[in-house]
């Protein structure tokens, strides 16, 4: 027998997870920037100037320092 539940939730998307970088700290919050010039308030430890992957408000880890290109569709 299938979960109904589950099927419904598998019709939900997902979060998606980004990259950002941190921009100010304070304590357990930090400021990013998204590359197409949005700015978040995130929970997580990281530094300003790094590059980390966001999720759902939280800082998931440390993004490798590659070039971003942003393409518009």
């Amino acid at each position: 027998m299938t979960n109904i539940y589950r099927q419904f939730l598998d019709l939900l998307p997902q979060r998606p997870l980004q990259v950002a970088t941190v921009t100010a700290v304070s304590g357990e919050a930090c400021t990013v920037e998204l590359p197409g010039g949005g700015v978040l308030q995130v929970r997580g430890a990281a530094s300003v100037g790094d590059m980390v992957f966001v999720r759902d408000g939280v800082i998931e880890g440390v993004a490798p320092a590659l070039p971003i290109v942003v393409i518009e569709v």
